[in-house]
């Protein structure tokens, strides 16, 4: 209520505002395409090199953005090779984000910066199928709008079940751009 008794109502959108808590945020980038993901979500970023002679090839073909295995902390890691994973052109990735209580690795082309958003707005309608779990929403930074990455989103349970199992039998080790070693 203001001062003189009359009710204030807040503008449009505000309170949605007041909802939306700051966070730092990793900003990458795949095939010319700037992607956020939550610092927090990030355990660790490495290039392709550093972890070449830990990838270990997996032998299986139905799900083609995954094609190595790589072992963090105890845990086997499948990396996901980002550009197939949004349908971008073929680059040659030279990091992997080892992403924070997941499965999962991601080849990236490289990291632009940290930055602090005001928040994450919620998906427009025009965002539909794939798209609603690969994005938590979008986030404006600068002048641009960019989609902020669902962790899980990477991988279904199925994907994971189909590449638990082409684990079982793998063993060859080959850099993680797939390249046959030199």
């Amino acid at each position: 209520m203001a001062a003189s008794g009359q009710m204030v109502r807040a503008s449009p959108g505000s309170a949605s505002r007041r909802g939306r808590k700051p966070e730092t945020v990793v900003l990458f980038v795949v095939a010319n395409q700037t992607f956020a993901i939550a610092a927090d979500a990030v355990q660790e970023i490495r290039s392709t090199d550093s972890l070449a002679g830990a990838a270990i090839e997996i032998d299986q073909i139905e799900i083609g953005k995954v094609r190595h295995t790589v072992e963090r902390g105890g845990r086997t890691c499948f990396v996901v090779n980002a550009g197939m994973h949004f349908g971008l052109p073929v680059t040659r990735p030279t990091l992997v984000l080892i992403l924070r209580n997941q499965r999962v690795a991601v080849l990236i082309d490289r990291v632009e910066r940290m930055a602090e958003i005001s928040g994450v707005y919620p998906l427009p309608l025009a965002f539909s199928g794939d798209e609603r779990r690969w994005y938590r929403g979008l986030a404006q930074v600068d002048d641009l709008v960019i989609p902020v990455i669902r962790p899980d989103g990477f991988l279904t349970e199925e994907e994971f079940r189909t590449l638990d199992l082409a684990v079982q039998g793998t063993s060859s080790h080959l850099p993680l751009d797939g390249a046959a070693p030199a």
